[in-house]
């Protein structure tokens, strides 16, 4: 199997050249800028992902954490993107990766979508995006679910855990029993 990187490199050149005309549903509240490799791998370490969770990530730009979570970890992965070129970039990625019966990816708005069969959400906002979630978060994820944000914190929620990887702040929350 090509490895993850090279599998998103030769993807990206096939599914986003016929997709130029495709627009978001809506202007997006941030550009995409990937999480690197390493710091991927470290949010879903951090969360201690499981065969059995169910990893959403919210704004998965190309797919990359839904991908790894299936692949390295044997979880099912969702992601949630605006753009639909990312979502078909995404797609193909995981179908060359062999994943594509694992993961799942939704055009969509992270802030519509129903985020209730979550066991770990994966953010890569900003703080502001990360605060207009915090209701939502608290709303719809179950007790137990795990959070991890990369480089944002929440609100005024104080972090079960931090560390830090190549630079990056990377915060974990578990939702609390009701």
């Amino acid at each position: 199997m090509r490895s993850l990187t090279a599998t998103f490199l030769a993807a990206s050149s096939v599914v986003l050249a016929p997709l130029s005309q495709q627009a978001p549903l809506r202007t997006p509240d941030i550009h995409f800028t990937p999480t690197d490799q390493p710091v991927a791998d470290a949010m879903l370490r951090l969360a201690r992902v499981m065969p059995d969770d169910v990893v959403y990530d919210l704004g998965s730009g190309d797919g990359r954490i839904p991908i790894l979570a299936a692949q390295k970890y044997g979880a099912r992965g969702v992601g949630i993107e605006l753009d639909p070129k990312l979502v078909a970039l995404s797609k193909e990625v995981a179908r060359e990766g062999e994943v594509s019966d694992r993961v799942t990816f939704i055009e969509g708005d992270l802030f519509t979508a129903d985020l209730s069969p979550a066991t770990v959400v994966t953010l890569y906002l900003s703080a502001t995006v990360n605060n207009r979630l915090e209701a939502k978060l608290r709303r719809e994820l179950r007790p137990g679910a795990r959070i991890v944000s990369h480089q944002f914190p929440i609100g005024n929620w104080n972090p079960d855990e931090t560390i830090r990887v190549d630079n990056e702040d990377l915060f974990l929350w578990t939702i609390p029993p009701r």
